[in-house]
């Protein structure tokens, strides 16, 4: 039986505050290239924020493969389903080759689009953004819409549905660049510099008439601004913390202006992707409209090679990405 030298991205030790490339290691392994399943080349992974805390808590186990999203090519197969030369969806990321049984399988037919926005817009990070904002967020068209991240994977593509529901659309993001890149390309009506500037001043600014819904991703002195600025019956739709991630338990800052949603009647709900499993129809079809309407726009932040994989994650939290984080493993797209 021949096989193939496999290098994947090993969990050694687990990180204190954000993770440093001693905490991974590059392990070389051997692939079955003969028998029953299916062997797949992957192309592409994803790097995620949520990645972060698994790595303390003990969800990822060390001295083994990490686990995440990634697309690949079908190079041997004994699952109907799954004929050579297909495309696949799957959570076995952080190595160059993964044998599978099918069962852990989506395939992908792509519709003219690149194969990397099942990654990300096409992909659970787009259905992420669509159903926290629409169905937990109860969006209404015409609200006053604040994202933090803005310019993140989830973050622009929801701040792009909130325009396309002519909603006012405020953005926080880390960079001027950012900031230009939402107001130039995104169309958002506000954005600004978390770093440099005054969260709760920049909100009556961008939003003077206060929050309908706050989409968060950030946490900490985000949400503390936001609560002070929500209006009657305001939501905020819970996505994210990544400002807590590195942090031991993943706590938060503090947050001291809670009692706003009282008399308020603010309600806060995380959500998590898979409650939305069951509009992944409509949801394609909406995207799809959109991106050919010109209305949805990406970018993509592309490192190169699986010994790149533990750089992109520690940047991802760093803040070095524009949209969507990703490693492509192979030249052979």
């Amino acid at each position: 039986m021949s096989k193939l030298t496999n290098r994947e991205i090993h969990l050694v030790s687990r990180p204190d505050g954000l993770p440093v490339p001693a905490n991974f290691a590059v392990v070389e392994n051997k692939v079955n290239t003969e028998g029953e399943g299916v062997l797949i080349r992957n192309l592409y992974m994803s790097v995620d924020p949520a990645m972060r805390p698994a790595l303390s808590n003990g969800q990822t186990r060390l001295d083994a493969v990490m686990g995440g999203g990634a697309i690949g090519r079908v190079m041997e197969s004994t699952v109907e389903a799954y004929p050579v030369g297909s495309y696949v969806l799957h959570r076995c990321g952080f190595r160059e080759y993964y044998r599978s049984d099918g069962k852990d399988l989506s395939l992908i037919k792509p519709q003219g689009e690149s194969l990397t926005t099942h990654l990300h817009i096409l992909g659970g990070t787009g259905l992420t953004a669509y159903g926290g904002l629409l169905v937990t967020g109860e969006l209404k068209d015409g609200e006053n819409v604040f994202v933090s991240a803005a310019a993140g994977a989830v973050g622009s593509v929801a701040c792009q549905i909130a325009k396309i529901k002519n909603c006012r659309v405020a953005g926080s993001c880390g960079s001027d660049d950012k900031v230009a890149y939402l107001k130039n390309e995104l169309g958002v009506d506000y954005a600004f510099n978390y770093k440099t500037s005054s969260i709760s001043k920049e909100l009556h600014i961008g939003l003077p008439d206060g929050i309908d819904v706050y989409f968060e991703n950030v946490g900490g002195a985000h949400l503390d601004a936001a609560c002070g600025q929500m209006r009657p019956l305001g939501r905020i739709p819970v996505c994210g913390m990544i400002s807590a991630y590195n942090n031991k338990g993943a706590r938060s800052e503090g947050v001291t202006t809670l009692s706003n949603m009282i008399y308020n009647r603010v309600t806060m709900k995380g959500f998590v992707v898979y409650e939305f499993n069951h509009m992944k129809d409509q949801f394609l079809k909406d995207m799809r409209t959109w991106m050919s309407e010109g209305r949805m726009k990406y970018s993509e932040t592309i490192m190169e090679g699986i010994v790149e994989a533990p750089n992109a994650l520690i940047g991802l939290l760093q803040g070095q990405n524009t949209g969507k984080m990703l490693v492509r493993l192979s030249d052979d797209v």
